[in-house]
């Protein structure tokens, strides 16, 4: 065999080796028609036009990179059932005197006389409506938003009283905050005219971001109920409650277990009860204030988890208690807004999501 034979030969064996040595391919995950089957078949019969919603969530899944498997099918299922009842701009009970509370609430806070406000009203809007009809008639979060844009842009007393700031503040069939949307509007796939705030009110713009805000993070979570939770009062506020109940247990101090680990705008020399309880402990932990701040600076993060802070604060309440203590707990928080007309809790919400997630498993 002459030397060019041999040198094939040894390309053609190394060739052979890296081939077993490399990853199989990995499968494919389901067909989009697949998946869409999928959902319509864990929908209520009664749902108007189930092959569409079925096509807007996987495409929302598709785009995010998220599995489409039954538990992250349910979850998000459970939570347009919770806060929507599958309408893409659910209709608000009592809409007109929330509105018209809200509009006298502001006035009143900025010390604007009842007769301008009326007067205000009275005036003629986009539409040719006065804004007053068209008060008088909104039925959907939509429709209050764009009378409140409306009335912001064109009404010299609009602007003062709301200064660029829309009271709606949430809206689509998941009922998604706005603000979370907008700072994820980089992200949106699809192509659209007017704002991200109008695209939260279709049913593809409110399930795209939904979706994102229930499952487009990772948590430490053994159960779904705290996910839940956290779409109700902000991501990883489950942890954080459980976080906030081990400074308590460790101090002996009484502190509100609402996940919010900072006040926000607060300066260093004036923190927030969870933060001043921390540092009640800074001695056995080993840190200044300034160390404390910046560790829990980083409660909205996974990786607030590893830190040595958590990890400390849970040795030494647990030392304390002589149990070992949850990492996770649903926050203690009563729900404030206008349209909630009787007292309701983040635990009330998630709670009667899981319940809705757990019978959509069992279809």
């Amino acid at each position: 065999m002459n030397r060019h034979s041999r040198a094939l030969l040894a390309a053609m064996f190394a060739l052979l080796v890296l081939a077993g040595c490399a990853t199989a391919p990995t499968p494919p995950g389901p067909a989009p028609e697949a998946v869409r089957a999928d959902i319509v078949r864990r929908m209520p019969a009664r749902i108007d036009d189930r092959a569409g919603w079925a096509a807007d969530i996987q495409a929302a899944f598709a785009a995010q990179g998220i599995d489409p498997i039954e538990e992250n099918v349910c979850a998000t299922l459970a939570v347009i059932e919770q806060e929507s009842g599958y309408k893409a701009d659910p209709p608000v009970a009592n809409l007109p005197a929330v509105a018209r509370g809200e509009i006298e609430r502001r006035a009143a806070a900025l010390h604007v006389p009842g007769f301008m406000v009326t007067a205000a009203l009275k005036l003629r809007s986009t539409d040719g409506r006065s804004y007053e009809e068209r008060l008088r008639t909104v039925r959907t979060e939509r429709e209050l938003s764009q009378l409140y844009e409306d009335l912001t842009g064109r009404v010299p007393l609009g602007e003062r009283l709301f200064d660029g700031y829309n009271p709606v503040q949430t809206g689509g069939p998941m009922q998604v905050s706005i603000p979370f949307a907008e700072q994820h509007a980089d992200d949106y796939p699809y192509r659209y005219d007017g704002s991200i705030r109008d695209e939260v009110f279709s049913r593809r713009g409110g399930l795209y971001f939904g979706i994102a805000h229930l499952l487009g993070y990772a948590t430490p979570y053994t159960r779904k109920v705290h996910r839940f939770a956290d779409f109700n009062a902000g991501w990883y506020a489950s942890r954080n409650a459980a976080f906030q109940n081990a400074v308590a247990v460790a101090t002996g101090r009484t502190l509100a277990l609402d996940g919010d680990l900072l006040a926000p705008g607060a300066p260093l020399d004036r923190p927030g009860e969870t933060e001043r309880a921390v540092r009640a402990l800074g001695g056995e932990l080993g840190m200044d204030d300034q160390s404390i701040r910046a560790a829990l600076g980083r409660g909205d993060r996974l990786d607030f988890n590893e830190s040595a802070l958590f990890r400390q604060v849970f040795a030494l309440a647990e030392a304390r208690a002589g149990r070992a203590l949850p990492r996770e707990m649903i926050p203690g928080i009563t729900l404030d807004s206008p349209k909630i007309t009787r007292e309701l809790t983040t635990g009330w919400f998630a709670t009667r999501v899981d319940a809705r997630y757990r019978a959509c498993m069992a279809r």
